[in-house]
């Protein structure tokens, strides 16, 4: 039995529900009987959204279990399958070439009898000479995420004056028992890839080499200090970008679910993790906020440093109140997509009707896709948009308007409220008709935001605003890095390894232009 099918067999009358809250109540402690009730809140309301119409079922559904696919071909197929068509094999056979291992360490390796200049010995003619491309052999070995050396000193003692005599360590023993890289490597593995500080903790002693939660953030710690400058010149350089990319979720920090902690404010009900990610020139730059204030108010601590004179960015958001700023002027554009899951969450009831929407909406994303295989510039693509996609929105607002004014569905319905939205952010969503550079949706934000979804699932949020402000941190400079192409590991590496350098010039410490590592 699916879930869905348990929910509405555990219906039950308002006296049964009573009947049986008052039996929890008097054998469980009074913190857990308001779990209990929330619980069987939660439960009826779930009951009384699935038997309102198919489209809560959808709604509630996608909720439950998240949406499988939201491609048009497989939520709304036609009623006659196109024909089949052989598929276009990619280019390839799959495996990474050697190019690709950019952090491998290499090693030159000569030839053991022969050299260049030397005589051909095969035709005793010509001189050998160098190949620019050299052969390759390759290995990859595993090993603990962080490793150990023991340096065993010799120790000799006088028989006569009993005087010890302990051998010098050498020098690429170091003077810090736990180099820079460690503390890299832990806030790599817990912001970047989701690996809670237990997790690695059992992983190393399960391989010899001891690491406990709590040396984890005591050798990241200092890195994150060091990385600081860096951190607050993202948040500058994500001031000045032409378009910005706004989106919270929810995020768990204890620290501020404690009465009095972090100085919350009282009316303040929720704590979220912000993604604003910033389009500046051939640069990408990400950063993140949590703490209780909404996407729009970190958008505000954002632009707070933008320079003057600078025209308003664009900021792409979806339509919530939460996500707008009201201190800082800036180009409205909607998601696209926001607006076309309306559609796709009544598409059960209303299949025709949706799958016009879809398909007209994917013709949009066709050229869309067509001017950036041709490399078009922002004015250029605002140009192509309005030759070829501007028709489209057109027909497709007139065809909702009719749909309404000819009363074919009614105004209160699953797909007149799909209609309403479109129509009531009708400017926003089709800025990039107007405006060079506009996007067509969030999904970059959204897409930057699952790091933080990540981090909620598998460490279940914070403890402390310390730790959250660390964590925003390392998810930055990570996320940004991996936008640029650059290593996060070498980037964080060097910033930990030159704390003076970039607090004294922290621009020059950016992913994309810092110092090489075999410099720094």
């Amino acid at each position: 039995m699916s879930l869905l099918e348990q929910i509405q067999a555990l219906s039950s009358s308002a006296e049964e529900q009573h009947a049986f809250l008052q039996r929890v109540k008097a054998v469980v402690s009074v913190e857990d009987f308001q779990r209990i009730e929330a619980l069987e809140r939660l439960l009826r309301q779930a009951r009384e959204a699935l038997e309102q119409n198919q489209q809560s079922t959808a709604k509630l559904r996608r909720v439950l279990f998240g949406p499988k696919t939201e491609k048009t071909s497989k939520v709304c197929p036609p009623a006659q399958p196109p024909p089949a068509q052989d598929k276009m094999k990619r280019p390839g056979h799959g495996r990474r070439g050697v190019v690709q291992y950019a952090g491998a360490r290499r090693i030159p390796v000569c030839h053991p009898t022969l050299k260049a200049a030397q005589r051909c010995e095969k035709c005793q003619r010509g001189k050998l000479r160098r190949q620019k491309r050299p052969g390759v052999a390759m290995q990859l070995r595993g090993s603990p995420p962080v490793t150990a050396t023991v340096w065993e000193l010799e120790k000799l003692r006088c028989d006569g004056c009993g005087a010890l005599f302990t051998a010098p360590p050498p020098p690429e023993a170091g003077q810090e028992k736990f180099d820079a890289s460690v503390g890299t490597t832990v806030g790599l593995l817990r912001f970047g890839c989701g690996l809670p500080h237990y997790r690695l903790a059992r992983l190393q002693e399960s391989l010899g080499v001891p690491l406990p939660e709590s040396t984890q953030w005591e050798v990241m710690l200092p890195v994150a200090q060091a990385a600081e400058p860096a951190f607050q010149e993202l948040i500058r350089q994500a001031a000045q970008a032409s378009v910005l990319y706004v989106d919270d979720t929810k995020m768990r920090v204890r620290e501020l679910r404690t009465k009095g902690g972090g100085g919350i404010d009282p009316k303040r009900t929720g704590t979220f993790t912000t993604a604003v990610v910033g389009e500046l020139g051939g640069q990408s730059v990400v950063t993140f906020f949590t703490g209780w204030k909404h996407a729009g108010e970190n958008l505000s601590e954002v632009l707070r440093h933008r320079a003057a004179g600078l025209e308003p960015p664009i900021q792409m958001c979806d339509a919530l109140s939460r996500n707008f700023t009201l201190e800082f002027r800036t180009v409205l554009a909607n998601c696209m997509v926001h607006g076309r899951r309306e559609f796709l969450d009544v598409r059960e009831s209303f299949p025709t009707e949706c799958r016009h929407v879809l398909e007209q909406l994917g013709e949009i994303y066709r050229i869309d896709a067509e001017a950036k295989e041709r490399g078009l510039s922002p004015t250029q693509r605002l140009v192509h948009h309005q030759t070829y996609s501007e028709p489209v929105m057109a027909g497709l607002q007139r065809w909702m308007a009719d749909l309404l004014e000819q009363k074919r569905t009614e105004p209160n319905s699953g797909l007149g409220q799909a209609i309403r939205y479109m129509q009531n952010h009708w400017e926003p969503l089709t800025l990039f008709l107007r405006v060079p550079g506009a996007p067509l949706d969030n999904n970059v934000a959204e897409r930057t935001l699952k790091m933080a979804i990540l981090h909620r699932k598998n460490s279940m949020g914070y403890k402390t605003v310390l730790g959250a402000k660390v964590g925003d941190l390392f998810m930055s400079l990570i996320h940004t890095c991996q936008r640029n192409g650059a290593n996060p590991f070498a980037y964080l590496l060097a910033l930990a390894r030159n704390p003076e350098a970039v607090a004294a010039q922290p621009s020059a410490w950016l992913p994309w232009n810092y110092p090489h590592p075999a410099t720094a």
